[in-house]
């Protein structure tokens, strides 16, 4: 903005350079220097905050400001955030979560308890609108089902704690079933298996075959529990 009023006094009004600078505040230096485009002027920064955000899609603007300083840029962080906007970095993001890929196993009924034991979430509404959901376990063997934790919220480690409760009551499991929901997925979860001795056999994303063992000793409970008629 300076150097543009600089030069509407020198050719408007027919003012020195050397004076139109003095009234603006601008050097002569940065009076003769060529202006470069924001695009070429910011090119490192540019690329070295790409570089954050592809690593931590979720990040704002401080955690990936932080982290560029911890690796040794020493920007304002006013320009960074220039820099940000610029880009519609500051604009909201979906980002989509990865399933990581696993080999696919096979689904076989195994032909004695506590083998394979299948855990499904169910999703419902009360009459109020306040959503709820029930942790459906069942052992693949004879299609018991073990047990059914409802609950407005069950989170990665409730999940742990209903599993021990059942552990104790009908012995340990060789291996679970399950989809790819963040409660199971959770390290609190995978932790917890893995200490325990027990693997995961995660459904494949996408493949809604391996679900029907699991959805099928379902059906006896759901109705008369998810009924809004008490009998």
């Amino acid at each position: 903005m300076k150097r543009q009023a600089a030069e509407v006094f020198v050719s408007e009004h027919q003012v020195s350079i050397q004076k139109a600078c003095r009234i603006v505040g601008l050097s002569r230096t940065a009076y003769y220097r060529v202006p470069r485009p924001a695009s070429q002027r910011d090119a490192v920064v540019i690329e070295v905050l790409n570089q954050v955000v592809a690593k931590q899609p979720r990040w704002g603007f401080w955690k990936c400001y932080d982290r560029m300083r911890l690796d040794g840029h020493g920007w304002n962080h006013k320009r960074v955030h220039r820099v940000y906007c610029s880009l519609r970095l500051n604009l909201p993001r979906r980002t989509k979560r990865r399933v990581p890929t696993r080999s696919p196993l096979p689904l076989g009924a195994p032909s004695e308890l506590n083998q394979v034991w299948s855990l499904d979430f169910v999703h419902d509404t009360l009459y109020d609108g306040r959503r709820f959901r029930t942790l459906n376990v069942l052992d693949d063997g004879n299609r018991q089902a073990l047990g059914i934790e409802v609950a407005t919220s069950i989170p990665g480690h409730r999940a742990v704690r209903v599993m021990n409760q059942l552990i104790e009551l009908h012995g340990k499991p060789a291996a679970l079933r399950l989809d790819n929901g963040s409660e199971l997925t959770s390290h609190a979860f995978q932790d917890w298996a893995r200490d325990r001795g027990i693997a995961l056999r995660f459904i494949e994303p996408g493949k809604s075959r391996p679900a029907v063992l699991i959805v099928a000793g379902q059906s006896p409970t759901k109705t008369p529990v998810m009924s809004p008629t008490i009998h």
